[in-house]
């Protein structure tokens, strides 16, 4: 199959979907952005991230939801070549207390995202799954093939369940699949929700930033600048069904985070110490030889030069893109 050159990315408004959207274009391909600025963070955010994107003549918004056929149809109107399956209800905390909600959300709307998929023959489907899937474990790196039967939170689970309808997709209609295990993705436009932007926003202010149990939690912290490529590999390849780890293949505690930051920013952190929360892995940890042999995938950007791009957009603009 030739490149894509016309790309539905649903989420579009969101953090991953407005850079994804913005290095499509840039490379001269038009995009459909599906969005239905679900208040989980302020409408305001989102709008500032499709500011630069709205301007380019191969954009079209269509606000909707992905639960919503009229709206996926709408999308994929006029044809398309493959769609980047990013919006979902995320968070680990949030699903414990809204299972139901995010079931619907998460795998209904993949449903009618897929099935829609089929209906218009559009042959390229990349899914945003997540590293929750792998649950609690000791060791690492996590491997794809490595047993993911038993998430430990609502949301991690409908990852999985994602994975699991998308194969029967592709066993059934053909469609070619690549879910894409996301290991915590950050940088310019990241969630006002997510640990680093969340720190370094309270930072700037003086205020405490919360930790949940000791800091020395592990994280596979992913530049979203690196996530987007791999994508877009993903995305300009034929692979069947695939399941990818995307990471930066290397761990980091929480305080060392916070020790970036500090760097970055310039001041000193107040640490407000909390229980571990429900829901939360103790590491997450990349394999990343199977992107790398099947796309080429090689992250660059290590955790202090990301953080020091974050920083540098964060003081720029306000955090708005």
């Amino acid at each position: 199959m030739s490149r894509p050159e016309r790309v539905v990315v649903t989420g579009a408004a969101g953090f991953i979907g407005s850079t994804l959207a913005l290095r499509l274009l840039a490379e001269g391909r038009s995009v459909v952005g599906l969005d239905n600025f679900d208040p989980f963070y302020p409408a305001s955010h989102k709008r500032a991230n499709l500011r630069e994107i709205s301007r380019a003549p191969g954009f079209r918004l269509v606000t909707g939801d992905i639960r919503d056929p009229a709206a996926v149809a709408d999308a994929l109107a006029g044809g398309v070549d493959a769609i980047v399956h990013l919006a979902a209800l995320a968070g680990v905390r949030p699903s414990l207390e809204r299972p139901a909600v995010y079931a619907d959300v998460n795998v209904h709307g993949t449903a009618v995202v897929a099935e829609a998929a089929v209906r218009a023959a559009v042959p390229k489907l990349v899914f945003a799954s997540s590293s929750s899937v792998y649950g609690e474990r000791e060791g690492g790196p996590f491997r794809e093939s490595d047993p993911v039967e038993h998430p430990i939170s609502p949301y991690a689970a409908t990852k999985r369940a994602g994975e699991l309808l998308l194969h029967s997709f592709h066993h059934a209609h053909g469609i070619d699949v690549t879910c894409a295990r996301i290991f915590t993705a950050y940088g310019p436009r990241q969630r006002p929700d997510l640990a680093i932007r969340k720190f370094a926003e309270r930072i700037l202010r003086g205020d405490p930033i919360p930790v949940f149990g000791d800091g020395t939690s592990l994280r596979d912290f992913t530049y979203v600048d690196d996530l987007v490529e791999g994508l877009v590999r993903a995305l300009d390849r034929d692979r069947g069904f695939s399941i990818l780890n995307f990471g930066a293949g290397r761990t980091v505690s929480v305080l060392d985070v916070i020790a970036a930051l500090e760097r970055a920013l310039g001041r000193k952190a107040v640490i407000e110490w909390l229980p571990r929360q429900t829901g939360d892995v103790s590491r997450t940890w990349s394999d990343t030889a199977a992107a790398r042999a099947k796309l080429g995938f090689e992250p660059r950007i290590g955790l202090e030069e990301g953080i020091a791009r974050f920083a540098a957009w964060l003081r720029e603009t306000g955090g708005s893109a």
